[in-house]
């Protein structure tokens, strides 16, 4: 009576099997409820009508189903952390079902630990463990952990080939109810043979059922497998920036591919790393993208990656116009794949229903709001790029570079036309502010301040999200919190050699990465040991400015003499670090130590960079570096010389020696500094000093003379200087645009992967 039972169940469990990969529901519903019946102790007959509904539903119920999936797993009373070992393979499909939905759900790293401890207990040959693989490939890719990927994909690799001689069905008839896979990955597909041939590549081989026929679609299935795999491989190579390995995988992939829209996007990638953009474009342009599938069926909206691209490539070519207008293409056809998908992809409460799950992975907005914002950020519309980077931080609050851009937003929006107006010192604005009376009684009223920073939010909490310089206090001390203390990264002293060789030693760069080392800042690639040193510099230089602007001298000085204690520092930012405690201690009455910072002998370089060593890993996602290589230049405003530099710093010290009546000191720092930089480049502040050591020695004349041909004149021998250099602040408020060395868009190689 036992075996009659025991083959009862077995014969509905097979039924179930057949329905269910037939795409039969209702009937398979109908067999589960019988075997239910029989054997209701079992969790797992619970677990496959649970799939058999949410594929019923078109597999728009994913919610329900990862509410259904966490019941069952608190009544097996087990927990992954717990794992020892996993002898029931049942309880491991109800784990991997799990970690599905938290992959499509974008909850990586709860996929990741799943997968992990999955993989650490299942037999390597098994084709289940394999989908496990495959799964932890796609999530090492997502997290940007190419090495683990990497390591995979050689152990899958060999069980590709291996598995040739292998085409079973599963141990246990109902099992194969209970896996559903990554909707869009037909390696899966192809290696466990679960679906019903379910991909146009074996569509037309279907129909003979003799062995022949199946074993050449099982060929293809293979190759279709070894395909994905390849392109896997460059993905990960492109995350590495290992170039030459890189173009190994891309003849791979073009050879098993062709010119199919993956390959050519990933081509066109791997030339965007080269810095071959118009190549680039070429490749995007002549992938057929029409043909795609689509968003519902492999939840990837092509187009939106298509425009995404070519923004991100127009960016890097410092065609920062046609960049947005590009980002602006991909939001739109964004906007319209969710809108096709329903508001449920657009709402919070409604979120995982409505739509397949595949599909949940579609919505790229906030990715494509980044990009949006970096652009406008570099075309000088900071308010615009605020308002994008504000809605992309409410998803990405994690990262600490996109907390600095947001406070650089709010410098720029700041600055006023300050910086156009001192921009080769056109006309006498910014130095004559009025003029009144007339003929004898005509008198000439300067500026006494012409770079007015002091007027920012009124009446309202500066938490607040608006542009304002008490808000951009806030982002960068959000974006310092953020940051690994100075002391932690110490034990990978070693990591900043193996970039050091630069090109040539990708793929030694890539073996002695590991993921974990690196600082996740999603969605650009995780920061290096060196890249958060830079992101460091660069805040503690932003932050001394805004401490400046909002008048708090203390916290000014503090940031300026952390920026000057960091190991590594590029000459431009040593340059500000010592302008801004310069500028700090001036205000606190404190000019001895002032003169000190504004000695010329610091400025001995001025580039943006730290060393030459970062440009490889700098290529994409490089903090510090301008690396867009014909982007955008230097501002005008900024010295580009040592020489210019140092002129700025001697302006500045005769600023300081006024202020202590030491007017022979400050006319010879004047005039050296002046015969060290071209006319138009000395600063408005520097004609005022000019001015005002003229009238302290009685040269009314010469005083009027300076103002009216706006330049400082040769002859000024003897001359004086007061306080009235005291209110503007020095030139440091100028050099606030080269704290904008924004990296390339992050999303080229998150949203272009297929």
């Amino acid at each position: 009576m036992a075996e009659s039972s025991a083959d009862q169940e077995k014969e509905m469990a097979s039924n179930a099997h057949e329905a269910f990969t037939a795409g039969k529901y209702d009937e398979c519903m109908m067999h589960l409820e019988s075997l239910q019946e029989l054997n209701k102790e079992d969790y797992k007959i619970l677990m496959n009508k649970a799939i058999a509904e949410f594929y019923k539903s078109g597999q728009t119920t994913t919610g329900t189903l990862k509410q259904t999936l966490m019941t069952l797993k608190s009544q097996v009373h087990t927990a992954v952390e717990d794992i020892d070992g996993l002898d029931d393979v049942e309880n491991s499909i109800l784990y991997y079902n799990q970690a599905i939905i938290h992959y499509h759900m974008r909850q990586y790293s709860e996929a990741i630990v799943i997968g992990e401890k999955l993989y650490q207990f299942l037999e390597p040959f098994e084709k289940f463990a394999q989908a496990v693989c495959f799964l932890l490939v796609d999530l090492y890719l997502l997290t940007f952990q190419p090495e683990k990927a990497l390591h995979l994909l050689a152990v899958l690799e060999k069980l590709t080939v291996q598995g040739n001689n292998k085409n079973g069905k599963g141990e246990v008839a109902c099992r194969p109810q209970c896996k559903f896979y990554i909707h869009r990955d037909p390696v899966t597909e192809a290696v466990s043979q679960i679906e019903n041939r379910s991909r146009e590549l074996t569509a037309g081989q279907n129909t003979g059922r003799d062995n022949a026929s199946q074993k050449a679609e099982f060929t293809a299935m293979v190759e279709a497998a070894k395909s994905k795999m390849h392109q896997y491989k460059v993905r990960a190579y492109i995350q590495m920036k290992s170039l030459k390995a890189c173009k190994r995988e891309i003849k791979s992939v073009m050879n098993t591919a062709g010119n199919s829209a993956p390959s050519l996007f990933l081509k066109s990638n791997f030339e965007y790393l080269r810095g071959n953009y118009r190549k680039a474009i070429k490749l995007l342009n002549s992938s057929n993208i029409a043909e795609h599938p689509g968003p519902l069926k492999t939840g990837e909206c092509v187009r939106c990656m298509f425009w995404n691209n070519l923004g991100c490539i127009h960016f890097a070519m410092g065609k920062h116009n046609l960049g947005i207008f590009y980002f602006k293409k991909a939001l739109q056809e964004n906007d319209h794949t969710c809108a096709q998908l329903g508001d449920g992809s657009n709402g919070q409460s409604k979120k995982f229903t409505g739509i397949p799950m595949c599909a949940l992975l579609a919505n790229k907005r906030h990715e494509l709001l980044y990009n949006c914002g970096i652009q406008l950020l570099h075309l000088g519309r900071p308010l615009a790029a605020f308002e994008c980077l504000m809605e992309a931080v409410q998803v990405y609050h994690a990262n600490p570079r996109l907390w600095l851009r947001l406070a650089e937003c709010c410098i720029a929006a700041n600055k006023g036309s300050s910086e156009q107006e001192n921009k080769g010192l056109p006309s006498k604005k910014g130095i004559v502010q009025s003029i009144v009376g007339q003929g004898y009684h005509r008198k000439i009223v300067l500026a006494s301040q012409p770079t007015q920073n002091t007027i920012y939010s009124e009446g309202q909490s500066a938490a607040i999200p608006v542009a304002s310089m008490e808000f951009a206090a806030i982002c960068l001390r959000n974006a310092l919190l953020l940051l690994p203390e100075t002391t932690l990264p110490d034990a990978r002293e070693q990591q900043p050699s193996l970039d050091s060789s630069g090109e040539g030693s990708d793929a030694a760069s890539g073996k002695g990465q590991e993921g974990d080392k690196f600082l996740p800042a999603a969605p650009s690639s995780p920061l290096r040991k060196q890249e958060v040193e830079n992101l460091r510099c660069s805040i503690l230089a932003c932050s001394a400015y805004v401490a400046l602007a909002l008048g708090d001298n203390l916290m000014a000085l503090s940031h300026s003499e952390k920026l000057l204690h960091q190991p590594k520092l590029s000459g431009s930012l040593k340059f500000l670090g010592h302008l801004y405690a310069a500028e700090a201690l001036i205000s606190m009455d404190r000019i001895s130590d002032a003169i000190a910072h504004l000695n010329p002998d610091n400025v001995t370089d001025v580039s943006l960079g730290v060393s030459p060593s970062e440009q490889d890993q700098g290529a994409d996602k490089g903090d510090l570096e301008p690396v867009e290589t014909s982007g955008k230049q230097t501002p005008l405003c900024y010295p580009s010389t040592v020489n210019s530099a140092r002129a700025m710093m001697l302006f500045n010290l005769g600023s300081a020696y006024c202020l202590r009546s030491e007017y022979e000191k400050a006319r010879k720092c004047l005039h050296q500094a002046a015969s060290m930089v071209n006319t138009k480049e000395i600063p408005p502040e520097a004609i005022l000093l000019g001015v005002y050591l003229e009238l302290q020695n009685g040269n009314t004349q010469l005083a009027l003379q300076i103002i009216k041909r706006n330049q400082l004149l040769p002859s000024l021998k003897s001359t004086s200087s007061p306080d009235l250099h005291k209110k503007p602040p020095p030139p440091p408020y100028q050099p606030s645009a080269p704290l904008q060395p924004i990296q390339v868009p992050s999303s080229f190689t998150q949203v272009q992967r297929k």
